[in-house]
């Protein structure tokens, strides 16, 4: 198995679904055992990390109708993450940027690293082939 080679990711569809699934569960459960702050942007996130995850489970999902509702779920996801990113550059040219003092529930760093699951998620939406063809 090569993590540079793009096959890698195509052929294992299920178990990256499975692992977007874990980070949505364990992100919402950290949020409702009050670990973390309630943050709008990140439940959105959250939520279409797992909803994504969940497509990538179904029997095809790179039909039309997957790969539709995954880029709209998918540019819903991205939108957010990019607005939450943004005020954290915001605030770096406002020269008043400061990381949250537990750095891994910084939302700066946390909504970067949305852009590139979600983007990579529904990548794996149009990089499905079924396994006989």
């Amino acid at each position: 198995m090569n993590l540079f080679d793009l096959d890698t990711y195509s052929k294992n569809t299920r178990i990256i679904g499975i692992i977007a699934i874990a980070i949505c569960i364990a992100a919402w459960t950290v949020e409702l055992v009050g670990w973390a702050y309630v943050c709008p942007f990140c439940r959105v996130q959250r939520t279409v990390i797992g909803l994504l995850g969940i497509m990538l489970l179904f029997p095809n999902p790179g039909h039309w109708i997957m790969r539709y509702v995954g880029t709209v779920l998918g540019v819903l996801g991205l939108v957010v993450a990019a607005t939450q990113n943004f005020r954290g550059w915001a605030k770096i040219s406002a020269g008043e940027f400061a990381f949250n003092e537990r750095i891994y529930f910084d939302s700066f760093i946390l909504s970067g690293a949305a852009i590139f699951i979600i983007t990579g998620l529904v990548f794996l939406l149009f990089l499905y082939r079924p396994k006989d063809s």
